[in-house]
């Protein structure tokens, strides 16, 4: 029998939302409509202007997580009228959130949405709130997708590395045997986004077609690759706190040509990415890339570069388009979390074992 799930998925690059519909029945993972939803501007300011300290946050914060709730509701319906399904079909929506903060290290993360006015407004059991059962486990609370990347791609035959490139860009390092490992390895495409709508005024480079025109700056290399993050070992996460426009700014001298920052900011990401691997992922031959920066063609280009002998692909070439694979990720979640199985790897997160994820608001 078909049992079929939504996943939600909303993240640091703050541009939208991607939804999926997949059937978790039978023997396999299908996958069977993906839709993407931008964020309204204002929507979209709000959020970004929340990751800073300011006037009347937990008042902002309840708010944006109404307005985030109804987005995501638009989004699901949509979701389900295009691929001609009823709410009732459907067993749970798994909605990551959207985060504005993330502090493991203290002990706390907060992604933003109301889950029970999710299941109100959708009449769909909503499954929310991953990261922290993990995190109060003692584990980072992220990343989370190394469990499913482990349940889709595993192969006994091969070694194989998953990088997803979000707005921050973590690997999950796949032995044909032995402990799955996982971690946050630096900036994806935030730095990128962020950069070019300074510049340019635009929300993305597209095929990082910009960047390509300009030549990397080493001083400014250097000086990025100085972050701390960077000489940490894992397990580790990590997220706008760290990793912003206001770092960025304070890293440049004023004098940089803003296309070479561009292209500095692509060899940032694909160092870290390429690093991650080289480091800690043994003798790993095949890479697969997901997220929104397994189309930034001078990226990709660039970790080809990095890692010769090594085959690199998107995800695509395993069966799931490389946009829609974080969303799916939060749909098998929500499946794990109402099955009562645990969601977590602490060979990834560090945290102490096995906990099922998730706060389950029934419909």
């Amino acid at each position: 029998m078909p049992e079929l799930y939504v996943g939600l998925m909303s993240g640091t690059s703050l541009d939208g939302i991607d939804a999926i519909v997949a059937d978790f029945g039978g023997t396999g993972i299908r996958l069977l409509h993906g839709h993407y939803q931008p964020f309204q501007p204002r929507l979209r300011e709000s959020l970004l202007g929340l990751h800073d300290e300011g006037r009347n946050e937990l008042h902002r914060a309840a708010t944006l997580a109404n307005q985030l709730s109804h987005a995501y509701a638009a989004a699901v319906r949509t979701l389900i009228a295009q691929a001609g399904i009823k709410p009732a079909q459907i067993a749970a929506i798994g909605c990551h959130g959207q985060t504005v903060r993330h502090r493991p290290d203290a002990g706390y993360t907060l992604q933003l949405v109301n889950g029970a006015r999710l299941a109100e407004l959708t009449g769909i059991t909503v499954v929310c709130d991953f990261r922290s059962r993990d995190i109060a486990a003692g584990g980072q609370g992220a990343p989370l997708v190394p469990a499913f990347h482990h349940a889709l791609f595993h192969d006994a035959g091969r070694h194989r590395v998953i990088v997803n490139i979000g707005g921050i860009a973590n690997v999950t390092d796949l032995p044909p045997s032995g402990t799955v490992t996982g971690f946050d390895c630096g900036p994806g495409n935030l730095l990128l986004d962020a950069w070019i709508m300074e510049s340019m005024g635009k929300p993305f480079d597209e095929n990082g077609a910009w960047a390509a025109q300009g030549k990397i700056l080493p001083r400014l290399l250097d000086a990025l690759l100085a972050h701390e993050f960077f000489r940490l070992p894992p397990p580790k996460s990590t997220g706008r706190e760290a990793f912003n426009l206001a770092w960025l700014k304070r890293t440049l001298s004023g004098t940089e040509s803003a296309v070479d920052v561009q292209a500095t900011l692509i060899e940032l990401t694909a160092r870290g990415i390429a690093h991650a691997i080289s480091d800690h992922c043994g003798e790993a031959r095949e890479v697969f890339v997901c997220g929104g920066g397994a189309r930034n063609q001078a990226l990709v280009s660039r970790l080809r570069e990095l890692l010769p002998g090594v085959g690199l692909d998107a995800t695509d070439a395993l069966g799931v388009a490389a946009e829609w694979l974080e969303a799916l990720a939060f749909a098998w979640l929500a499946l794990q979390a109402l099955h009562g199985r645990p969601g977590n790897l602490p060979g990834v997160t560090g945290a102490k074992g096995p906990r099922v994820l998730g706060a389950i608001y029934p419909a």
